[in-house]
């Protein structure tokens, strides 16, 4: 039986078999649950000119095509290095339980991949932002939200 050192290695090895393959960044990452791996991915940033396509994102949408859920509950991902913001964000919103990463992010900006941009700009204030950011306030804005919270029958997520 596998445990998360196993994982962790055959993420590592999916990454840098992505680089050697030149299909794109220097990340892979795994889903397990209950022993059996239900999802993988490896980044294909510039492979699919998808500034999305994360290895955790590949894995995530993988993994849940895979158990026809948008839910991970207990499921737990290996990844060769620590999630980026819009990567973390997406691992909560799937209800991951536990996060195993190997590289840290400061290891990742060292080989270039630097994210401390974003990190610094999401406390900032809107207008302070370097996308120019606006709420605009037309009618009905909150239309959509009221159609949502009564709807019998919704998926909650």
């Amino acid at each position: 039986m596998k445990d998360h050192k196993d994982y962790l290695k055959e993420a590592i090895e999916m990454a840098a078999e992505n680089v050697r393959k030149n299909l794109g960044g220097p990340f892979g990452a795994l889903i397990v649950l209950d022993g059996k791996i239900i999802g993988r991915g490896v980044n294909r940033v510039t492979y699919h000119n998808d500034p999305t396509a994360h290895a955790e994102i590949v894995a995530i949408r993988e993994a849940c095509k895979n158990l026809q859920n948008f839910r991970l509950d207990n499921a737990i991902i290996y990844t060769s290095c620590e999630p980026c913001p819009m990567c973390l964000g997406a691992l909560y919103w799937a209800r991951i339980s536990k996060i195993i990463f190997a590289a840290s992010n400061q290891d990742a900006a060292e080989a270039g991949f630097d994210d401390s941009f974003i990190y610094e700009e999401i406390p900032l204030p809107l207008e302070k932002r370097s996308i120019p950011i606006s709420k605009l306030e037309i009618p009905d804005y909150f239309k959509p939200f009221e159609t949502w919270t009564e709807m019998e029958g919704k998926i909650e997520y």
